[in-house]
């Protein structure tokens, strides 16, 4: 008894420690993401502007800088944070109810019926907030589709929504390639090839108040039921002999899962590899315990975008596409994940 109390103390005390480590690692690279760049700042004057702005005084630093900091960097930070904690929380709560690690956010056609939405925005010509309107409406409309396809076939099994996801993935990428075929190819193919590729270069303050309302609240919402999705796992008939409301919890956990992959890609475009790659690097570090997974993904998740965002926009003297970089850093880092694993996966 007394060694297994010695277990649990030391099993959390490295819950723990992790955690806190991965929370410094955050801050630290979000202080560093607002330093570099092509017109590098060095980190006192950072840190004034913050604290000045903080405490409502006036910076001792020019106002070049202070432009910089707030109104370029700044909601590049807090964006690349929230899309790639939300990416990565959606890509752990649809690995949990699935029961494969293989799945990412975009498995019920929810990228691909935003990438349609943004596609007929451009060629309606909206402008930027339609184009954010029409990708979230056109993610949520891809899953509904997708949620009926189980009703329509009266069988409501995990395989069958995620081949009903399959299905309007398939659809919705067709009618997305005649989008592009009827476009100008000069200005508005080019917008909306850019756009598919992922990018937070125009994220605006707007933009991450917009956003981060139903994010927050999908978010607290999915913490506060993970511990659901261990049992879940366990399978259909072995929840409900524990009293879980199967279909209930599952639909929920889809659906704010949805509304949180609706969100970042309405704002900064298709960005794969996050919610896959992610959820696997916190099983590593602390077990397949989703209610100890979820808010380390978040963590992690917001770290892994800010470094690609970061190298998105340093690299090279022309701004890459964020997922040109997260598909070629994530499949080398997912095949050494899987490499680590092997024994368990044989």
């Amino acid at each position: 008894m007394k060694n297994k109390h010695n277990y649990t103390f030391i099993t959390k005390l490295k819950e723990y420690l992790v955690t806190f480590l991965l929370i410094l690692l955050l801050f630290v690279l979000a202080i560093t993401s607002l330093c570099v760049g092509r017109y590098g700042i060095p980190i006192s004057e950072v840190m004034d502007v913050l604290f000045s702005k903080l405490t409502g005084t006036s910076p001792n630093v020019n106002s070049t800088v202070e432009n910089v900091v707030l109104n370029l960097r700044l909601p590049r930070t807090i964006a690349s944070i929230l899309i790639g904690s939300s990416l990565a929380l959606a890509g752990a709560a649809y690995q949990g109810i699935f029961k494969n690690p293989l799945v990412s956010p975009d498995i019920l056609g929810v990228s691909s019926g935003a990438g349609l939405g943004a596609s007929l925005a451009i060629l309606l010509n909206v402008g930027i907030i339609g184009i954010q309107l029409f990708s979230f409406v056109g993610g949520i409309i891809a899953v509904t589709i997708t949620a009926l396809v189980p009703k329509l076939l009266k069988n409501s099994s995990t395989i069958i929504l995620v081949l009903g996801g399959i299905i309007v993935n398939g659809v919705m990428t067709s009618l997305l390639g005649l989008t592009k075929y009827m476009m100008d190819t000069e200005n508005k193919l080019a917008e909306i090839t850019y756009w598919l590729m992922g990018s937070i270069a125009k994220v605006s303050k707007e933009d991450i108040i917009l956003i981060s309302i139903p994010m927050i609240i999908s978010i607290l919402l999915l913490l506060a039921i993970r511990w659901r999705v261990n049992i879940l796992a366990l399978g259909e008939n072995e929840a409900k002999n524990l009293g879980v409301n199967t279909k209930l919890y599952r639909s929920v956990i889809i659906i704010f899962s949805t509304v949180l992959t609706a969100c970042a890609v309405s704002i900064s475009g298709t960005i794969g590899w996050v919610g896959l790659i992610v959820p696997h690097l916190g099983r590593m570090l602390i077990g397949p315990d989703n209610s100890r997974l979820f808010p380390l993904s978040l963590i992690i998740g917001g770290g892994f975008l800010l470094v690609i965002d970061t190298l998105s926009r340093t690299i090279s003297s022309a701004e890459l596409p964020i997922s040109i970089l997260t598909g070629l850093l994530g499949a080398p880092f997912y095949f050494w994940i899987l490499n680590k694993q092997r024994m368990n996966l044989s």
